[in-house]
């Protein structure tokens, strides 16, 4: 496979994405199968793609001073492209990359656009890109460094301050490290790292949940226990299911459950003894949890489309012992492996979801049984979703409370974390190298 046809493909991503609002995430596997690309060729295709949407606001100021006129999208992606590798990767000489752009553009073009582009890298190539040194508003100059637009670097400042937020910033520019969960009614998470390491899989324990392993090195999609004993998961993703404080035999909900890594979590702490509910608003997401639970062989989970704020019409008040409400979310935690979220997003959008998340609150807090508990998480780091909707939950429920054993039963890791707080704990990026994650767990009083 060349080069030409990877960077080809990756501009058909990114124009996809960024015109079309799709995935990075699902169409980069997506035309990895479909091209059937080697290791060398997805490794290098997933950068050129994730790297150019990383880096977006960056590469548009480094632009700005050599395009004299309006482009089309495409032209302008295949610019970005090409900067992007000129500037961020060490690898690819210039002239390689000048080149190839060079002749995508003759091939989707014609001469015209191949000639501007070719003007334009050379310039760059010879002048330089600009410096932020011009940029004195820090708002406007952490934007522009760290390519996340204005408005949320705004409202992290306003939250958190300048400091953690860029931290947070920079922090969403590093690629993001594989970790996955083992099934241990299946193996071990000490037999699982000793097979994965004798293969050259080099893994190491999760600080999060006993069932986490932290991938160093190596493709454990190919290995042998990714079949049926492992599940890819975000160890802030596993710390949901360590904290549901669910037995065996018990009675559980998970209320949006897809693609049900947290539900089969709560399956495997339960060893597959008692009842899950799981749904999700979408009859083909709800499948994927089914799916997932049999390849995992657990036979407790029920997985059934729903819109969870109708649940009363399916379940009584004080049915469940315990409930996950893993809500919809703006996804402002996960900007390392979704950066066109940061694009995509906005102030209206995170109006909307706070409106969907005390709906959801409202309908299935009745179906807690007294002395049962509920664990709120989204993976945003936006405290309208978080600290503040568990503040305005509480205020209108005065029959909940912050479960007394929460701040105790989290893990060691998370004791001293800035984000750890009367309300629950925010995870940010930088804290642990996962994802950002917020999570809190409250109890139903009366017993």
């Amino acid at each position: 496979m060349s080069e030409q046809t990877v960077r080809k493909t990756a501009l058909e991503l990114l124009v996809r994405i960024g015109e079309g609002g799709g995935f990075s995430h699902l169409l980069i596997n997506h035309a990895i199968e479909k091209n059937h690309f080697e290791t060398r060729d997805a490794r290098l295709l997933t950068e050129l793609v994730y790297g150019t949407l990383q880096r977006k606001l960056t590469i548009d100021y480094y632009l700005e001073p050599f395009l004299k006129r309006k482009v089309k999208p495409w032209v302008k992606w295949l610019l970005s492209l090409a900067v992007y590798q000129m500037q961020f990767l060490d690898r690819i000489p210039d002239h390689a990359v000048i080149y190839e752009s060079v002749e995508i553009a003759k091939k989707k073009g014609h001469k015209g656009i191949a000639s501007m582009v070719n003007g334009v890298l050379r310039n760059i190539q010879r002048k330089g890109v600009s410096t932020f040194d011009e940029v004195t508003d820090p708002i406007k100059r952490l934007s522009v460094e760290t390519s996340h637009p204005e408005w949320l670097v705004k409202r992290f400042v306003k939250w958190y301050g300048m400091d953690v937020a860029k931290k947070m910033c920079l922090k969403n520019l590093e690629p993001k490290k594989v970790s996955v969960r083992v099934q241990p009614l299946k193996i071990s998470r000490e037999d699982a790292l000793m097979k994965l390491n004798a293969d050259g899989i080099q893994g190491e324990p999760s600080a999060l949940s006993e069932q986490g392993i932290k991938i160093k090195e190596g493709n454990v999609f190919q290995h042998s226990l990714f079949k049926d004993s492992l599940t890819v998961q975000d160890e802030s993703s596993m710390l949901a299911g360590e904290m549901m404080d669910a037995e065996p035999g018990m009675t559980v909900l998970d209320a949006c459950s897809a693609p049900g890594g947290k539900t089969t979590h709560i399956a495997e702490k339960m060893n597959n003894q008692g009842k899950i509910y799981a749904y999700d608003l979408h009859p083909k997401k709800a499948k994927l949890v089914e799916d997932k639970a049999k390849t995992l062989g657990l036979t407790i989970v029920e997985a059934r489309q729903a819109d969870s704020r109708q649940l009363k019409d399916l379940h009584s008040p004080c049915t469940f012992d315990r409930i996950l409400l893993d809500a919809p979310c703006s996804g402002l935690g996960v900007l390392r492996g979704k950066p066109e979220i940061k694009y995509q997003k906005t102030t209206e959008d995170i109006r909307e979801l706070t409106r969907v998340q005390r709906e959801l609150l409202q309908s299935v807090s009745p179906l807690v049984k007294e002395g049962g508990k509920l664990v709120y998480s989204t993976c945003t780091v936006d405290r309208e979703e978080n600290e503040l909707m568990v503040e305005w939950f509480l205020n209108e429920h005065p029959e909940f409370e912050i479960d007394p054993d929460f701040h105790q039963d989290l893990p060691d890791a998370c004791q001293s974390l800035p984000g750890l707080s009367e309300w629950g704990l925010q995870l940010f990026p930088q804290d642990l190298n996962t994802d950002g994650f917020f999570l809190t767990r409250l109890r139903k009083k009366g017993v």
